[in-house]
């Protein structure tokens, strides 16, 4: 199998699995509890958190460990709500788990923006700072689009929060920033940051949600009082230390260099093969590839003009090859509100696959699956034509 939908959930590192058997069979024990060996998993967990806090770059506050994303962006969204006179900011390219949520703020009567993308698939910066106010409670943006891989530029949309709105929340969906793009959150004024195991090889079912003030968050639900009372309930221990184990093993500079090389021989190879590329996405020849200008080298998002992009999906998975039609969390939804923001009609959106890699590929990998999805591509299109 060549695995190229990465971006929808990674391989578990082997590394993982000693630690989930370690933490579930061994020093298995309740954290909040009083017994030595429970003290000792406490201590470790605080020890995960500041781990994750280094490698996030934070200079200051805490980590909630959740269950996955869309918990994180829910608890950062929902906990960020206030009574009065405030408006609530987001970017219209944002995942299900956030974009869904203010589309139900706003039947809920909250005031809610939400910002349009540029052509090139970024969150437009103008028509932001013209939507940020006094009155502005939470803005809600993404690191890097799921669907395109499109990076926002974090530092000049902290700017604009400076600026235009000093005592608004920033909340970025980093699910597919953390240990991708190489950054920092201390250069940001980012006051909320999601980020999920399974897309960096760790397990699913652990997450979690970078806080720089707790004072600034509510807690959902009542418990137990865990986490700062901020996220009741037991803590996945055995999910923690993996995930720690997870990043610990990351180098996401040797990887965001490693991964540009694999989506260069991806793309060079896919091109020598038959398919045909055209700037910024524009054309309508047999196979594009946009957003590849400003984008992560993680995911890139291939048009098969003439084919349907769940066609391919299938033809690809029946030999071996696997590829996404974009989130998981929405692919059996007809439609792409994504790419239908950049400005993508809904006859070439259709024909869209998206592609992920992920560092540890090999390049036989990489060229073969280029030259089987060719191939696929080719032998659909005389089939149908």
């Amino acid at each position: 199998m060549i695995y190229l939908d990465n971006a929808s959930t990674t391989k578990m590192f082997d590394e993982c699995a000693e630690i989930h058997k370690e933490f579930s069979c061994n020093q298995f024990f309740n954290p909040s509890a009083l017994s030595g060996g429970a003290l000792q998993v406490s201590k470790l967990i605080a020890d995960a958190e500041k781990y994750v806090l280094s490698r996030l770059g934070a200079s200051e506050g805490n980590i909630l460990f959740t269950g996955c994303a869309t918990e994180s962006n829910n608890l950062a969204i929902r906990g960020s709500l206030r009574s009065g006179n405030w408006e609530y900011v987001f970017s219209a390219g944002e995942h299900p788990s956030v974009f869904n949520l203010a589309k139900k703020l706003e039947q809920e009567d909250f005031v809610v923006h939400f910002v349009p993308l540029a052509k090139n698939g970024q969150v437009d910066l103008e028509c932001l700072s013209n939507v940020l106010n006094e009155r502005t409670r939470l803005i809600s943006i993404m690191h890097v689009s799921n669907e395109t891989g499109v990076i926002n530029d974090l530092q000049k949309i902290s700017a604009l929060k400076k600026t235009k709105c000093p005592r608004a929340i920033l909340h970025v969906d980093g699910v597919q920033g953390f240990l991708k793009i190489p950054f920092a959150l201390r250069d940001t004024a980012i006051d909320l940051y999601s980020f999920s195991g399974h897309k960096f090889h760790a397990p699913k079912g652990i997450a979690g949600l970078y806080v720089k003030n707790k004072g600034g968050l509510k807690e959902l639900f009542e418990g137990g009082g865990q986490q700062f009372g901020l996220r009741s309930g037991t803590e996945n221990v055995s999910g923690i230390m993996q995930m720690r184990k997870a990043i610990e093993l990351i180098d996401e500079k040797a990887n965001f260099e490693r991964t540009k090389e694999i989506k260069r021989l991806f793309n060079e190879t896919l091109l020598s093969a038959g398919a045909r590329t055209f700037g910024e996405g524009v054309s309508v020849e047999k196979c594009i590839l946009i957003n590849d200008y400003c984008g992560s080298p993680y995911i890139e998002t291939l048009i098969f003009q003439g084919v349907k992009g769940e066609t391919m999906l299938h033809a690809l998975d029946a030999v071996g090859v696997v590829v996404g039609l974009g989130s998981a969390c929405s692919s059996k939804k007809a439609g792409n509100r994504v790419l239908e923001e950049i400005g993508l009609e809904k006859e070439t959106i259709v024909s869209s696959a998206r592609i992920s890699f992920n560092a540890y590929m090999s390049n036989d990998e990489v060229i073969t699956g280029a030259q089987i999805i060719s191939k696929v591509f080719q032998d659909i299109l005389q089939r149908v034509s």
